[in-house]
């Protein structure tokens, strides 16, 4: 591997349990500790801890930091109150995503935005860009670590680290300076995997102490260190986008199946507003919707999609679920012929296999 990869803080943390890093968007990170199938289960099943180091943190503060934030995102950024978070689209004029993102509450004038890894610079610079009124944008990406603890087990293993009432700690919640294990950490009961869980950020020495001090505590109760394979097929199986394929600057939230952080009737002029309002009036052209292969075959991002031999899309995302064994997909296709149990044939290996839609997410975990 080439040195000019970026790496976490916790890199030298991933030999320790095995870890297999690849290039992700300029990162060196791991794919899996053990197996991505392993890893998977256990965070169904158990918990699983990811680094999400790489991930990006922009501050925005100030008196404007509000009305900047409601016409920069999608959302209804009014609703969040302080110690809440809430999920968002950033868009383009043309209603094409620039990213999607967390927006966290830290006070009267103060927010947090986590951003992909991939887009921190492209992001700060389109925030730079549209800064109205008094506000301040930091981008504080380095100065950051941060790591998510997923699974049913999750609130169990990291109550016998901290004092905070986890069990009252509800989902899109979070505590500035909550105290786990001795160190002083954003707790936040969030997470990318479709099960609870907490993502937790701080300085780099303290979220690597936390690190180890979470595999410590869990160990016991099969909590595993987990690599961005099975955080893919997680998330994939819950149909929780992922940027640049269900989202791009050419795939708008609408399409990807989003709209509910999409407050087209909200007060503010927000960029990109018109464009969304026009493809909800006219109709969406395209929707990513889910699929199911009828024969043999996994279908994979960047396949294409056909009706009765026309080309109508491609597969954004798709693999075979670890947890039902089903070969299926995410697919961006033309609107008309989203309804459920149409046939489709999908392009694998130079033949037309059969697959049908069907119905989306692929999992949700019991309550």
């Amino acid at each position: 591997m080439g040195n000019d990869l970026k790496r976490t803080p916790l890199f030298d943390e991933y030999a320790k349990f095995g870890g297999k890093t690849i290039d992700f968007g300029g990162w060196d990170l791991p794919v899996q500790f053990s197996s991505i199938k392993e890893e998977h289960d256990a965070v169904r099943n158990r918990a699983g801890l990811f680094d999400v180091s790489h991930m990006g943190e922009i501050f925005v503060e100030g008196k404007d930091a509000l009305a900047y934030l409601q016409h920069l995102l999608t959302n209804e950024i009014s609703n969040i109150a302080i110690g809440g978070a809430q999920y968002n689209a950033m868009c383009y004029e043309t209603g094409g995503v620039v990213d999607d993102l967390l927006v966290y509450r830290l006070g009267e004038e103060k927010y947090l935005l986590c951003v992909n890894a991939a887009n921190i610079e492209k992001d700060f610079e389109w925030m730079k860009g549209h800064v109205q009124g008094d506000v301040m944008v930091t981008n504080k990406s380095d100065e950051y670590a941060q790591i998510a603890l997923q699974g049913p087990l999750s609130e169990e293993v990291l109550q016998t680290l901290t004092d905070v009432e986890l069990n009252s700690l509800k989902y899109f919640k979070f505590i500035e300076n909550a105290n786990v294990a001795g160190y002083n950490v954003l707790l936040s009961r969030t997470g990318y995997t479709g099960e609870d869980g907490f993502e937790i950020y701080g300085e780099p020495q303290a979220i690597i102490g936390l690190w180890t001090k979470i595999l410590e505590a869990g160990k016991d109760k099969g909590v595993v260190p987990a690599g961005l394979g099975a955080r893919d097929t997680l998330r994939f199986e819950a149909c929780l986008p992922l940027y640049g394929q269900e989202l791009s600057k050419d795939i708008s939230p609408l399409e990807a199946g989003i709209g509910f952080a999409v407050k087209l009737q909200k007060e503010s002029d927000f960029i990109g507003k018109n464009a969304l309002l026009a493809q909800k009036e006219n109709g969406l052209p395209r929707k990513v919707i889910g699929v199911e292969m009828i024969d043999k075959g996994i279908p994979r991002h960047g396949y294409k999609v056909y009706k009765d031999g026309v080309e109508i899309g491609e597969i954004t995302t798709g693999t075979q679920s670890p947890l039902t064994k089903r070969n299926i997909g995410l697919a961006l296709i033309d609107a008309k012929f989203a309804q459920l149990d149409t046939e489709l044939e999908i392009e694998i290996r130079n033949k037309k296999l059969k697959a049908k839609t069907c119905a989306t997410p692929f999992y949700k975990r019991s309550k």
